[in-house]
């Protein structure tokens, strides 16, 4: 591994890796290192990936170069686009099996762990589109969700709904909005598309609803 200088102790290290284009929005993508039980869920995640490189659009992901993960990284630089990855050390070994920081996954940055993986992907992102995956991908995905509510941020959040993935997921929200948990505008701070035209639609524009909380997250 090659480290840059970084006045982070948390980050570890930083591939330099050149790029033809400076991307004209950068997307985080939350999604699984699995390729999942149906063949359509690497198909359409591939054709995202497509879709956002000929709009020079760039990606912020996980860092991993399995399943999901993997596909959105490679298609995109295969495509002359924007890709960094960030990857805790630990999952390095686990989900990186190229083993190298040699630039085919575009820029790489190792950090010592998850919440500063989740930092730097949510400073860097315009806005963000969760892909189907398992506890990580949810977890990535109510996070920024949480923010959202909180007022930390106001970009857009997509999710693409790939074969039906997420139709439990709508379920949930509207049981939650229905309990009176989740006030329905905050419900709305997620947006359902169910094709890549959809998301790249859903993400041009989008408008964060009303009924997040207006706190300042300034130190004064």
């Amino acid at each position: 591994m090659t480290a840059d200088q970084s006045d982070d102790p948390k980050i570890l290290s930083t591939t330099n890796h050149q790029f033809p284009n400076k991307p004209e929005k950068t997307l985080c993508v939350f999604c699984g290192s699995r390729d999942g039980s149906s063949p359509l869920f690497m198909e359409e995640t591939e054709n995202l990936a497509i879709k956002l490189a000929s709009l020079n659009y760039g990606v912020i992901y996980g860092g991993g170069d399995l399943g999901l993960m993997g596909q959105v990284a490679r298609t995109v630089i295969n495509h002359k686009g924007y890709v960094h990855g960030v990857i805790p050390h630990p999952l390095f070994e686990r989900e990186r099996h190229s083993s190298t920081l040699s630039g085919q996954y575009g820029k790489t940055t190792v950090v010592q762990d998850m919440h500063t993986r989740k930092r730097l992907m949510g400073k860097e992102a315009d806005g963000f589109i969760a892909l189907p995956g398992g506890y990580g991908t949810l977890e990535e995905l109510m996070e920024i969700v949480t923010w959202s509510q909180l007022g930390i941020h106001s970009k857009p959040i997509i999710v693409f709904n790939i074969d039906g993935f997420y139709d439990g997921l709508k379920v949930f929200l509207k049981s939650c909005v229905g309990t009176g948990f989740v006030g329905l505008g905050q419900s709305q701070i997620l947006v359902f598309a169910n094709t890549v035209d959809e998301v790249i639609e859903k993400f041009q524009n989008y408008k964060a609803p009303d009924g997040r909380l207006d706190l300042n997250w300034d130190i004064q």
